[in-house]
């Protein structure tokens, strides 16, 4: 069970830390994702198809977060939030200023290494959709990236 928990935690929780762009939630999401893990102990054809489960519920439990009813009486405290120094790249704030449905698949095609019909799948889209998705993410990368310069 720890074998699962460290193959796939930087995933689960760059995933969700991506959708939620707090701590607290994606500290949260990550051990839902786990928790349905071994509570549904799925058997898998193999470690792709494991991969793909466990992207999927971390993608399903962070929508559940980010429309959850709680999250309108939320108050944002400081927008100047200070990440680990791992998440002071320029790159890393960029990609957080993008919409979810563009940071999720810049993770999936740059950070897990899926190709587009791949991350179709996973994401149950269109290829085409993914694709667009990436192009637009791209550009808004790069124009973000050259303002700051």
């Amino acid at each position: 069970m720890d074998e699962i928990i460290e193959r796939y935690k930087d995933m689960v929780y760059r995933i969700a830390f991506s959708y939620c762009k707090n701590r607290s939630d994606a500290d949260d999401i990550f051990q839902e994702v786990f928790l349905r893990y071994f509570r549904k102990a799925p058997q898998f054809e193999n470690d792709d198809h494991e991969k793909a489960w466990l992207i999927r519920v971390t993608v399903n439990c962070s929508k559940s977060v980010l429309m959850s009813p709680w999250r309108k009486h939320e108050i944002k405290l400081d927008d100047n939030i200070h990440y680990e120094d791992q998440y002071e790249s320029d790159l890393f704030r960029a990609v957080m200023q993008l919409p979810a449905k563009y940071r999720i698949v810049i993770e999936l095609y740059y950070y897990e290494g899926y190709k587009l019909r791949e991350i179709a799948h996973i994401l149950k889209k269109k290829e085409v959709t993914v694709r667009q998705q990436l192009v637009r993410a791209r550009e808004q990368l790069k124009k973000a990236l050259t303002e700051e310069s």
